[in-house]
């Protein structure tokens, strides 16, 4: 059975339409469609669509890309499909129908697809890496085995969903700072670039004793004006100097590990990374997937070179018969109350429950964090700005007082 992209007219309605469907051949697409009150137009097999997709897109084939937010939320309906005893290939087809972003809808039915000639739901997923992550994956594949992919999916979409809730807080706490600093730096070099150079040219006539800051002010305008060419350069040179040497193996583990270290936001990246990790490991390992292969996907999420290889090292002990919380404690990166309630949950045989904890108190802990880094950034910022252009303007304001009481 081919799968079609078609284009028609409701008959009714006369309303255009566009959808993604099963049919043996381009005459009974035709005929399905009449049944449901459809005119076909035009209808494109989905290998002719794949290569004229890749022609139309090229180096743009990453736009439309399915976020983790529109995941979360297919996963949410097909658990509660699933759980209604609904079979998978039904739910699946009632997804593709619903979803409205096309190249979700391309994915669903390549799934489908897959799964109608025999394909486990996990090796159909496994199809699309760029879609769906490891994590997924893998907890899919043990919800298949142990025959609980409903839960499973429930776990994913709560999961995927605080991912998300968390990424979104963080970003949108930090947007307005950032925002204030990017239009602040805008304002200031249109000041020193075009306003300051003019009222210049009214001291140099007067021919008048400057104040030092006053000479300050011209000389940074006037290299502004005349060497932002060197400055961008300079700028843009240090910037891909920079990624290159983060590139590198040594380079990444340098950054990485002054990122845990850097005032303010060091103990933020850290909070961030471990309420991350936590996270993972609870929602895998109560899903039934091996703790060694939960500690490797894990350590995927990490996003931190150097506690990547803490993690790495973890890994390797526990193969040699140790607990999970010793080599982290050892290692001194993981914050003592992560080891300690790790090594609790391990003897006392609820080792999800606590990790659930420990990434609740920690996303609690990065929320209020963000919130009171924002707080105090916010007026920083202004305070800033207000200094460089009170500057800017007492320099320009002074001599012209000076001036006119001259003149007087």
């Amino acid at each position: 059975m081919a799968v079609f992209e078609y284009r028609g007219i409701q008959i009714e309605s006369g309303k255009a339409v566009k959808g993604i469907r099963d049919a043996e051949n381009a005459k009974a697409l035709r005929a399905l469609l009449r049944r449901d009150g459809v005119l076909l137009t035009q209808a494109t097999e989905e290998s002719e669509r794949k290569e004229r997709a890749k022609r139309e897109l090229g180096l743009f084939k990453w736009l439309g890309r399915p976020t983790t937010s529109d995941i979360a939320i297919v996963t949410r309906q097909l658990a509660t499909l699933v759980r209604a005893g609904i079979p998978l290939l039904e739910a699946i087809e009632a997804l593709t129908e619903q979803v409205e972003k096309e190249s979700l809808v391309r994915v669903l039915t390549a799934v489908r697809e897959s799964l109608n000639t025999g394909t486990s739901f996990a090796k159909s997923l496994e199809q699309h890496p760029g879609v769906f992550q490891p994590l997924y994956i893998s907890m899919v594949a043990a919800g298949e085995e142990s025959g609980t992919l409903e839960a499973v999916l429930e776990r994913l979409a709560d999961f995927m969903e605080s991912s998300a809730r968390l990424k979104g807080k963080v970003s949108s706490a930090l947007a307005y700072p950032i925002l204030m600093s990017v239009v602040g730096t805008i304002m200031v070099t249109v000041l020193m670039v075009a306003v300051v150079p003019k009222v210049v040219g009214i001291f140099e006539n007067v021919g008048q004793e400057l104040p030092w800051y006053t000479k300050i002010l011209i000389f940074t305008s006037e290299a502004v004006g005349s060497y932002w060419w060197l400055m961008l350069s300079l700028g843009l040179g240090g910037f891909f100097g920079w990624r290159h040497w983060r590139s590198t193996v040594k380079g990444r583990l340098a950054w990485d590990s002054w990122l845990l270290r850097v005032p303010l936001f060091g103990r933020l990246n850290l909070l961030v990374a471990v309420a991350r990790f936590t996270r993972t490991l609870a929602t895998l390992l109560s899903s039934g997937v091996h703790l060694l292969r939960a500690m490797e996907i894990g350590k995927g999420v990490l996003d931190n070179v150097r506690l990547e290889s803490v993690v790495a090292d973890a890994i390797g002990s526990i193969r040699e018969g140790e607990s999970i919380a010793e080599p982290l404690k050892r290692s001194g990166q993981f914050p003592p109350m992560v080891t300690h309630m790790i090594a609790v949950g391990e003897r006392s045989g609820a080792l999800e429950q606590m990790l659930e904890n420990v990434s609740r108190a920690y996303e609690a802990d990065v929320e209020t964090r963000v919130s009171a880094l924002t707080s105090m950034l916010e007026p920083l910022i202004i305070v800033i700005l207000g200094v460089v252009v009170g500057f800017i303007a007492m320099s320009i304001l002074m001599p012209l007082i000076q001036m006119n009481q001259l003149v007087q």
